[in-house]
């Protein structure tokens, strides 16, 4: 069974790797073998063809419902109701939207921005509005977070924001019983009442309903540093702990009523299968409860009609009924992660001779599961715990076993008896407040976690065995060779530059500029993004996990040209997560924490034989965006010119400065190519052979220019827009510069949609 369904898996996950799905002619001659193996019996090809056929009849279903591109950019009346939890900072409110009717033929749920609403947006609200939309389009770097995936996965079909006028009008509230996400809604409205004055408020509403919104980007932090993210949000773990503690008390005070015409094992399986789903519906249905609720169900079932079950037969079918529910949850780091470890557990516990006790159980599990996971961990995410086993230790007996029961029938009660659920989370919060301090501290401690490069999919091939062969039992000869099988996950490391070469990276950082130069053993980036709010900045979501896949461990040096949110918005979150030995800015007062130096014209360095000079500004420009900081990199190929947002006084002052000294091989587009820069006299004293642009896919602003375009082209320069090839990478080759685009060399069927 497990092979079979392991098979399956194989199946839909090549077709994950394609880049345009295959057409019908090939869908029809997939099916066609299908009858064939089923009709030869051999069962295990069938789950492998019957994988690659669900996973392109489900894409295929889900890429039929996206956005026409003719209705990109244009106001559209719509009227539906609100779908989730809505997502608010101090600019926003973002959530998930349901058309029920509209002019025009869109997609059936949309996510959608309303820029300072003038009334709480709650789950269940039914409103008439009208929208302005694009297909789904995120940034896309590597290292970084796929954006388009996640939306492609969870059925998002196109994106947007609720325009001002006419005035949106708020047309009624739909039943409860409709979705789920209502009752998840009233839940946190009367949890904000009864627990308001909580400082872990948003810790308790992630543990009861899944809605970690209320969680900072510093309590994540610790959370990751310590490997305890998975215990606060509701987790299989979570579902299967509540599930089995309503089984025991049913069992007991059934057995005590004497009704015994129902077998109590039977009432008692009922009531926790019950319970499962509605907590698991508390957390939306995420991949670790579908998968903890349908271990669950197999598993009463068989104690109900007094059935054995092998647990990985039981892990088998829930992993296969996860994969038909939603072929696309295989694309998301949970499903791994949860079924890994579940698998991991079962693995150690199972089958072993003798008893160690709970402590050293528990000892074991947290070893299996921290070094099991590790491989996971840092492909996904470059990071890694090493003090995950000691806080697990700690935190999960603390949130399992007292915080999430508690703080359940906290929920419960606060309808009722709202006084004794106060108290009832005044306990939790002050376990949770005990809990954060230590974790504070072990996130502290020297070498709490590492971040290494990305780890290469060969090398998680030779990982897994070596897992399985370090956890197995004792008396398994050479388990000493697990370790020379994690020894690819160490020594990965990409291929840096030779002396004299450089590697530029122009990252795709929508509206705004980023970009980075690495040397054989040097690193510099230059400008950091926009900021959209407190916790989301380009420099946390795009530029560190960029560096970390990378394998930077720290800068050498920041330059920051200018102060415009679209190029400093992320320097914060950059510089408190690495180290930067120095930085060079215009803008010195927004970045006075860090001891900034005025970039001047004149400055200059090498690292590595190669060259880099600052040429302004010199003097002092009427307009911020002429006294960008630019700088130019020689190397032995050639040299780049990167210039940020510079304007024509600028330019016209670099021209008379430094006349045919400006000539590139390569420029950085100025000021997103708009309309204000690129001019004529400017672009043939720096001869570009190719000119990158850095702009925001259907930008407001009309970036880049069609008029800049053209003088591109009158100078004979090739042009690349990171809004249509996400990240830009130049490396040098013996034959000439070489320009990778991420987008057209990774992009899947998700990402290339456009085409």
């Amino acid at each position: 069974m497990l092979v079979s369904v392991l098979l399956f898996l194989i199946g839909l996950l090549a077709v994950q790797q394609f880049q345009v799905l295959p057409s019908n002619l090939w869908l029809i001659m997939v099916s066609f073998s299908t009858i064939v193996f089923a009709s030869l019996r051999h069962w295990r090809l069938l789950f492998l063809v019957m994988g690659v056929l669900w996973a392109v009849v489900f894409a295929m279903l889900r890429l039929a419902d996206q956005l026409p591109e003719a209705q990109e950019g244009i106001d559209i009346a719509v009227s539906g109701y609100v779908a989730d939890l809505p997502e608010q900072d101090e600019r926003r409110t973002r959530f998930d939207f349901i058309v029920q009717s509209s002019v025009q033929k869109l997609p059936r749920l949309l996510r959608l921005n309303w820029y300072y609403p003038e009334q709480p947006i709650k789950a269940g609200q039914q409103w008439s509005f009208t929208v302005k939309l694009k297909r789904p389009h995120g940034s896309f770097n590597p290292g970084g977070f796929d954006y388009e995936r996640w939306l492609f996965t969870e059925g998002i079909a196109a994106t947007g924001y609720i325009r001002p006028s006419p005035k949106p009008v708020l047309l009624g509230e739909v039943s409860a019983w409709k979705h789920i996400a209502i009752w998840r809604q009233i839940i946190t409205d009367r949890l904000t009442v009864v627990a308001n004055d909580c400082p872990h408020l948003g810790l308790i509403k992630a543990l009861t309903i899944g809605d970690g919104s209320g969680i900072s980007q510093h309590e994540w932090e610790v959370f990751r540093k310590t490997g305890t993210t998975h215990l606060v949000v509701i987790s299989g773990s979570h579902v299967g702990l509540i599930a089995g503690l309503v089984y025991f008390l049913v069992l007991k005070l059934w057995v005590r009523t004497g009704l015994l015409a129902y077998s109590p094992q039977r009432v008692a399986a009922l009531a926790a299968m019950l319970t499962a789903v509605f907590y698991a519906g508390l957390a939306g249905f995420s991949v670790p409860t579908q998968r903890s609720v349908i271990m669950l169900t197999v598993v009463m079932l068989a104690i109900s009609f007094q059935r054995n079950t092998r647990p990985f037969n039981t892990l088998a079918v829930a992993l296969l009924l996860v994969m038909i529910i939603d072929s696309l949850a295989a694309l998301s780091a949970g499903f791994w992660l949860s079924f890994l470890a579940v698998s991991l557990i079962i693995y150690t516990v199972s089958a072993r001779l003798g008893s160690f006790g709970y402590v050293l159980e528990v000892i074991k599990i947290n070893w299996a599961t921290s070094v099991g996971l590790s491989p996971l961990l840092l492909f996904f995410f470059q990071q890694v715990s090493l003090i995950s086993p000691l806080a697990n230790f700690i935190a999960v007996p603390v949130i399992s076993v007292f915080v999430v029961p508690v703080a359940l029938i906290a929920v419960l009660l606060m309808f009722t008896v709202p006084f004794i659920a106060h108290w009832l989370f005044i306990a939790v919060d002050g376990v949770l407040q005990a809990l954060w301090w230590l974790l504070s501290v072990l996130a502290e401690l020297p070498l709490a976690s590492i971040n290494h490069a990305q780890p290469s999919p060969w090398a998680l091939l030779f990982a897994v065995p070596g897992i399985l062969l370090m956890l197995a039992p004792a008396g398994m000869p050479a388990r000493w060779l697990s370790v020379v099988m994690f020894l690819p996950l160490i020594f990965t490391a990409p291929k840096l530059p030779a002396l004299g070469a450089i590697k530029m990276t122009v990252l795709d950082v929508g509206q705004g500029l980023s970009v980075v130069v690495q040397t054989a053993h040097h690193s510099l980036v230059y400008d950091t993004g926009a900021k959209f709010s407190a916790e989301s900045d380009m420099g946390q979501s795009a530029i560190l996990p960029f560096l970390r896949q990378q394998g930077t461990e720290h800068l050498d040096t920041l330059i920051v040209s200018h102060g415009d949110n679209d190029h400093i918005g992320g320097a914060n979150s950059l510089l408190r997560g690495m180290t930067t030995q120095q930085v060079l800015t215009s803008a010195t007062e927004q970045l006075s924490a860090y001891a900034p130096q005025a970039c001047v014209a004149g400055q200059a360095w090498i690292w590595d034989e190669v060259s880099f000079t600052v040429l302004s500004p010199q003097q002092s420009f009427v307009s911020d965006n002429d006294n960008s900081c630019v700088l130019r990199v020689q190397s032995k190929q050639g040299s780049v010119l990167l210039v940020s947002d510079i304007e024509l006084a600028a330019e016209s002052w670099l021209v008379e400065t430094y006349g045919h000294a400006l000539k590139s091989d390569i420029l950085l587009a100025p000021h997103h190519g708009s309309k204000t820069s690129s001019s004529l006299s400017f672009l043939k004293a720096v001869d570009p052979k190719y000119i990158l642009i850095s702009a925001g896919y259907k930008n407001q602003f009309g970036h880049p220019y069609s008029l800049s375009l053209q003088r591109y082209q009158q100078i004979g320069a090739r042009w690349w827009n990171t809004a249509d090839k996400g990240a830009l990478m130049l490396s040098e080759q013996a034959s000439g510069w070489d320009i990778q685009s991420w987008r057209d060399d990774n992009g899947k069927y998700w990402n290339n949609k456009h085409k």
